[in-house]
């Protein structure tokens, strides 16, 4: 059984983040988030955890297939409030190259909602960190990244 504080003081300091690397933008996450670069994870505040229960942010890279996307979906409903979407990649964010194939899905902004879009095919694992930095600043300030 899940406790939820009424303060998200813990969130709004450290985010836990957990990838769904469905394809090659899942490459560049695990290089930031698992890469040499730690300090600056530290200095995010950012936590890479490999469980649902745990995260408050969902980091989709990718292209998002039908057949993957209740995968996805069930992953963020199982996630605890307050909860964030990350989506890395031009194949997450719009279809990428494959937009019109019957099989993948034109977004994930369509399903879920997208805090923060991070574009590129793929994007450099800097431009996750960017992406994180600014979800914090979100996240923090309540204002628009």
């Amino acid at each position: 059984m899940r406790t939820l504080l009424s303060l998200d003081w813990g969130v709004s300091y450290e985010l836990t983040v957990l990838d769904l690397g469905l394809a090659c933008c899942g490459v560049e996450v695990m290089a930031a988030l698992h890469g040499l670069d730690e300090d600056a994870l530290t200095r995010l505040g950012v936590t890479p955890v490999v469980t649902d229960e745990r995260a408050h942010v969902l980091v989709v890279s990718g292209t998002v297939t039908d057949v993957m996307l209740p995968a996805v979906l069930e992953t963020y409903r199982a996630m605890p409030e307050p909860k964030y979407v990350l989506s890395v990649g031009a194949c997450s964010n719009t279809g990428g190259p494959y937009w019109d194939s019957y099989a993948v899905t034109k977004g994930i902004d369509q399903l879920l909602p997208v805090h923060v879009a991070v574009p590129g095919c793929p994007p450099r694992p800097e431009a996750l960190l960017e992406g994180l930095a600014a979800l914090h600043r979100l996240i923090t300030s309540q204002v628009p990244a």
